[in-house]
């Protein structure tokens, strides 16, 4: 995940200017705020989170049944 530097606060700022801070997610879609100098959280828009949400269990189900058909033919080798 590469983190731009400009949208990294120390928990101490957020704290401080939390709606500074949320103005800064929403330009930028995130904003790391740091423990000790060290990455520790991530203050995300609401509707970016929902994108990358896992999928339900049936989506899964779905996508491994496609991903294996599509290649049969690698797994059916690679049993022998």
């Amino acid at each position: 995940m590469l983190i731009d530097t400009n949208y990294m606060v120390s928990i101490t700022e957020a704290n401080q200017n939390f709606s500074r801070v949320a103005r800064m997610a929403d330009r930028a879609g995130a904003v790391v705020t740091l423990k000790n100098n060290a990455p520790r959280y991530v203050l995300l828009e609401f509707s970016k989170l929902e994108q990358k949400l896992p999928a339900d269990s049936e989506e899964l189900s779905e996508i491994s049944r496609r991903i294996m058909e599509a290649n049969s033919e690698a797994y059916t080798e690679l049993s022998k």
